[in-house]
This record gives structure tokens, sequence and C-alpha cells, in this order.
């Protein structure tokens, strides 16, 4: 028989997910000699064998991948034929830079689920159990390639009967590099003031007790601690709010199992495949009960199931069917990873702490999704590549300074970071500048060697990093036209010209505007054209204006004054007159386009006149008022030909309020008249240039009445729409609009 000789490489996520057991078991399968190794790009292999052999080869390694894989590009070449005895697996080779893609951390499987519960079983109730298909990956890696020896696992060493298991290519655990067991692995201890309490299952039974009893517990995760408390118990949520000064953000929650979620959440066929997959996201999704202090004056709860065994552990043993389950943080910091920051951070928030010995590499927030697509990207979905660009320069781009993410392109595939959170925060920016280090070093990138992609804005914190670092080229990106971007480079449609609507709060203008309600037209090959806008007012007192709505709204209001009208129509605080005073002394005021400060102004003038405590909270109010009314006539908001003006829908705001309207009514109607004049500000842009997409991006597009309201209109006018799923639509998906734009012009430049 003649043999053949072919090296394989493959790329993609195909390191940490049980993928050179894989091959190795096909290869014998086929009977199949030589070799497998990781190396900086992914997996190689030589095999040699019969034709008939190494073509039925090809055939299974596409069609029965393991499931947490991702083949991105196959390469098959011939080469010499060397005459092995046997198929080995080889040491990994870390010759050149590393470009493979990394396994996003992974929901303990059901074959783990199974042995933890089995009496019988050698890794019975232990709470790290793992395979090839689940377990952490990318909050255990410390450097690549993917080898225990660059884990947060090196230090333990493995028990007999696990190196067994390891080397066993029959065994599902062959090569899992977070193998570990009860004799061998780390363990469990709960800390409560001075005491320690070891023993994994002393440790979970004493928490799931303190539970119980309304305490507050700081338990350690995959990528990360959270704050857990009974989300039934009214007081223990309030203590939560109170310790972590949270006062009015909704909480997520995990629930015990499939059925009580179903009992929390409207759940489709689509948000249960989300729930369920092995990303284990938080799920936002409309609520069917009211949980206390939970989630207040919202329509929609954030609901996950449990992913890592210790979850499984604690509602086995009796904790509460729903726990809050929040970022371990005090409020706008990053989530506390490290056991010694944790204990000291946590400190006056949790009554006891759940820890695990094992170490987590790089801290790791939840990810959150809707059906319709990404709120937070991070655990589960970091750091998997998002979109694949044109261009093979290392490009770095730092993203925007709320809800930062930044992205990190090699070889042309754009990697995405976790959630980092808002840079205003000192421990936020140090975060920030971890991750970039972080990024960089895993994939062995030298910033000397990157173009390097920041925000417009020359106040941003991350514009002003940016310019520091000793980049080949800066290259400067308005925000919104990032955002647009952002969805071009996820269809991968870099020269298609399109209408682009991006709605937000604020993002500094290429004229020094404050912009956030913008028209564009063109493509990321021929850049954008602002063709449009929402009428300007007046912002005063710059981001103050984002925390307080009657501030917001008199610079949209002030426009509106008459010796004849009574505005506002009932008592707003003395900080609305103290910002009016300010526009007509021209002091700390700016031109805005903002669509979230539109919000704002409407919301005020529908009652939320306090002080905001979290981002978009008095938008998402009035998005809540809507969905409770009834079908109302729109108000009317005219376009004429460059801007969509709101003076004439405030004025009759205003004068319902005075006659006594229901609010719920007025918060409908103007969603609804927004959506028709966002709609036919795009037929009269698309027919003038000749275009039959619209992409919608920004914040604002994060609210689903009005997202549902112009999606179906520019369907009724025969547009399609795009908007984004990979990555966020709020400012989380900056940093990919920033990569594409700073690809793609430099490509056709």
């Amino acid at each position: 028989m003649k043999l053949e000789a072919r090296r394989l490489r493959v790329r993609g996520i195909v390191q940490g997910v049980g993928f050179r057991p894989f091959i190795y078991r096909l290869a014998l399968e086929h009977d199949l000699k030589g070799w497998v190794q990781n190396d900086a790009a992914g997996v190689e292999a030589q095999l040699e064998g019969s034709l008939k052999a190494l073509e039925a080869f090809l055939v299974a390694i596409k069609h029965q991948t393991p499931p947490a894989a991702r083949i991105e590009a196959l390469k098959l070449e011939t080469v010499v034929l060397e005459n092995f005895a046997d198929f080995t697996i080889r040491q990994s080779s870390t010759l050149e830079p590393p470009s493979t893609r990394i396994s996003p951390d992974i929901a303990v499987c059901d074959d783990c689920l199974i042995e933890l519960f089995d009496p019988q079983n050698n890794r019975y109730q232990y709470p790290f159990i793992n395979c090839t298909n689940c377990g952490p990956r990318y909050s255990i890696i410390l450097e690549l390639p993917y080898d225990r020896e660059r884990t947060t696992m090196r230090d333990w060493k493995m028990c007999k009967d696990c190196e067994r298991e390891y080397r066993d290519p029959r065994n599902r655990r062959f090569h899992a590099q977070p193998i570990a067991c009860a004799k061998c692995g780390p363990h469990l201890e709960l800390r409560q003031t001075e005491h320690i309490l070891n023993g994994d299952m002393a440790a979970i039974l004493e928490t799931v007790k303190l539970l119980q009893h309304g305490e507050i517990l700081a338990i350690k995760g995959i990528g990360g601690y959270h704050l857990a408390c009974d989300a039934r118990n009214t007081q223990a949520v309030q203590c939560l709010r109170m310790r972590k000064f949270r006062k009015e953000k909704p909480f997520a929650v995990m629930a015990a199992n499939l059925e009580t979620a179903r009992s929390l959440i409207e759940l489709t066929p689509e948000s249960e495949v989300l729930l369920t997959s092995s990303a284990r996201p938080i799920v936002l999704a409309t609520a069917k009960l009211e949980l206390g202090f939970v989630a207040p004056d919202a329509h929609e709860l954030g609901v996950m199931l449990p992913y890592t065994p210790v979850h499984h552990l604690l509602f086995a043993h009796g904790a509460p069917e729903v726990l809050v389950m929040t970022s371990a943080n005090r409020s706008n910091e990053p989530i506390a990873y490290l056991d010694e920051d944790g204990l000291q951070q946590l400190s006056g928030i949790a009554d006891a702490f759940l820890i695990g010995q094992r170490g987590i590499a790089r801290r790791v927030d939840d990810s959150l999704m809707r059906t319709s697509g990404v709120l937070r990207r991070a655990r589960g979905l970091t750091p998997a590549s998002v979109a694949t660009l044109p261009t093979s320069e290392p490009i770095l781009t730092l993203g925007a300074d709320l809800k930062n993410t930044i992205a990190l392109v090699v070889n042309g595939q754009v990697i995405v970071s976790q959630h980092i959170g808002d840079l205003e925060e000192v421990a936020t920016f140090s975060a920030f500048e971890q991750t970039v280090g972080d990024l960089c070093k895993m994939h062995a990138i030298h910033l000397e060697d990157c173009l390097v992609a920041h925000d417009l804005h020359p106040a941003y914190r991350s514009t002003q990093f940016a310019l520091e670092l000793p980049a080949r080229a800066h290259v400067p990106v308005q925000h919104h036209q990032a955002h647009i971007a952002s969805v071009l480079a996820e269809q991968q449609a870099f020269d298609t010209r399109v209408l682009g609507i991006a709605l937000d709060g604020t993002g500094y203008g290429s004229d020094g505007a404050i912009w956030g309600g913008e028209f564009f037209v063109g493509s990321l090959v021929e850049g954008f054209e602002r063709v449009a806008h929402l009428e300007n007012a007046v912002l005063i007192g710059g981001d103050t204006a984002a925390r307080f709505p009657v501030q917001a709204a008199a610079g949209f209001l002030v426009a509106l004054e008459t010796p004849d009208l009574t505005l506002p129509p009932f008592d707003f605080p003395k900080r609305y007159n103290t910002a009016l005073e300010m526009v007509r002394r021209n002091f700390q005021t700016h031109l805005t386009s903002s669509a979230g400060r539109l919000f704002d102004t409407v919301a005020a003038l529908c009652g939320f006149t306090r002080e905001i405590t979290f981002e978009g909270q008095a938008a998402i109010w009035l998005e809540h008022l809507a969905r409770q009314a009834k079908t109302v006539k729109p108000y009317t908001m005219h376009f004429n030909g460059r801007t969509l003006e709101h003076k004439g829908v405030l004025g009759c705001i205003n004068q319902d309020r005075i006659r006594g309207r229901d609010v719920r009514e007025i918060a409908l109607a103007f969603h609804r008249g927004l959506a028709n004049g966002l709609c036919q500000a795009a037929k009269v842009l698309c027919e003038n240039h000749a275009l039959e997409t619209v992409v919608l991006s920004g914040g604002v597009m994060q609210n689903t009445l009005l997202l549902e309201m112009i999606r179906s209109k520019l369907l009724e006018h025969k547009l399609a729409v795009w908007v984004n799923q990979i990555v966020p639509t709020n400012d989380g998906g900056i940093c990919l609009g920033q990569a594409a734009i700073c690809a793609v012009s430099r490509n056709s430049s």
C-alpha cells in the first residue's frame, strides 16, 4: 500500500478545547501515523497513511469538531514521508509570536455534572471538576501556547489518577489542562470574620445556611467574585444596595434551573438557547413578576443559569432558588478577582467569603445579552475573534471612556477584550491599562509596531493614554462613525454604501460640537459624510447634564420660552433655574444633537426630575412608561432635509402635561413620533443618495421598543436594516469600529 504524508495546519479556537485529543483519536481511527501539537497560530499535525485514509480523516475533522472548538482556517500540504511508527501528541511549539484564538471560559458540561453528583465517582461533589469540553480557559491562561504550565493550575501537580486520565486518549480529560480532583487539586474555604472553615462540602453547606438566613456572600467564580444573596429576601437586597452604593440599577439574578428561570422572565425558544448555551450569559428579557428591589422601574430582568460546579452544589444543597448574583465591587469599580483584593475591597459589603484556591489570571465579568444582540461582551464570549479585516498590520484600538473595551487586530483577526467599564474611576482605568498590556503580551505584540486608534475626543482618558503610547502611528476616529463602522465590520461589508444612524448620549464631533443623533452616508472604503442630525439644543454643564435630566431639559426647553407659556408645567428642582441662568450667561454651554439628552428631557417632562443613579436610567424609565400605554397617535417630528426637529414635539408634550394627559401615553407617543421621524428622514436620505441599506447603532438603540419601531418602519420602506449582533451597540462596540476604520482606510489609501 502506497503511503502519503500531509502537513495539517488549523487556525481558530483550537487550543484548550480538546482539539489535539480529537486529532489523536481520529488519527488512530483512520490508522494514520505522525504527530499533533499546539503552535503559536493554532494546531499543527503531520499525518501519514493511505490516500483513502487521509481523505476520510479530512471529512471527519470538518464534521466532528469538538463542541467548544471553532475552525476558522484549515490548510493541507504534501510533505516528505518520514515513516512514523505511531501517532503522538508533541509538546507545544513556542518559536513564533502567538496568533491562535483563545477559547472563552465554558460552562460545566452535562458529563461533568453527572459525575459531580454520582457518589461512586472519584470527583463526587468536587467543586473544580472539568474536562476538555468545559471549565475555565481564558480566565486561567497566563500565556500561549495553552499548556498547564502556562495557566494558574501550574502549581497543582496531578495525582496518578488524574495523570492517567490526562494521558489516556480514550478519556475526555485527555490533555485537559485544568484537570484536577479532590486528592491533587484546589479546594474551597469559607472565611467569616476571623474564622476560616476548610473542606469543600463544609464550606458549601455553611454558605447555603448563610444565604438562607439573608446574609450577603462574596463567592469566587471563574472571572472574579460575585456578591450573592436571596433575591426574594427584600431586606437582604436592600442591605446589598446600601452596602454596595447601588441605589436603583437592576441586579442580575441566577436561577437554580431552567424551570425557575421560566417563572421569572418571558422566555422564547431563542432566549432559552442563549440561556443554556456554553457561554451561560445573563439574558435580559421581559419580567413576569417583580422581585422586590432587584430591578425597580424596569420591564426586564437579567437572569442566568448556574455555570460552575460551585453554583450547582449550592443549589443542590438548598440555596434559595433565585439568587442575586452581581459583580463583586463597589459601585462603578471593576470586579474584584484577586483573593487579597477581594477580602480588602469587599470588607463591609460581604458577611462571608466563599473562596476557591484556583487562581484567576484576569478579571472577566458576566456577559449580558438579549436575543437581539450583545449588551456586554465578557465571560463565555471573549476573547473570540469578532471580525476579519483586510490588513496584516497589528492594530490596537482603545475604545471610548464609557463601557470601555479594547481590541487588538492580529493577522486581520479582531480580538475584543472583555468589558472593562467606565474609565473615570481610578481602579477601572488601572484595569484598562492592565488589559492593554495583557492582550499585547498574550499575542506577543509590541506597541512600537502597532497602529493605535483612539476616540476623537481630546479629553478622553483613553485618548490621552493612546497618545502617550510608543505607536507606529496614532489614528483618531470619530465616535459615531465608529458605531456605524462596527456594524459594517460585523457584516464584513467594507465597500457597501449605507445610511448610518447613530443615536447615543454624547460624542465629540468633527466640528467640535457634542453629537449624539447623527445621519451618515458612506462606506468603510470611502469614509462617512455627516448628512443630517437631530435638531441642536444647548448642553449645559457638559457631562453633568447626563446625571440630571432637569439640567438637560433646561437646554432643550429654553428655546420654547415665551411670555405666555407655562414652562415647565410643574415645579422642577432648583437645578433647572440654575441651568437656565447658565444659558442666559452663556456659561459652560455647548451645542448638542444628543438623542440621549432628548430622552432625558422628555423623561423630566413626564416626572423624572431626580438625579439618575446609573447611566441611561431616565431613558429606561421612559421606555418602561411607554410599554404600559395602549396605542396612541404619535407626535410629529419634521425633517427639513438636514435637521430632524424636536422643538415642536417638546412643546406638545409640555402642553399635554398642562392638560393632565397620562404620562404613559405621552411616553409612547414620543417613542412613536421619534421612530417615524427617523424613518422619514432615512427614506428621504436613502432616495437622495441611492442607498438601500440603513445601519443602526449607538447606545440609544438598546431601547428595544424604539428599535423595533424603527426596524419595522424601515422594512415597510423596502430598506434593509443592519444592527450590531456580535459586539454591543453601546460604547462597548466602539473599539471594533475604530479597528475597521483604521484598517480599511490604511488599506485603501
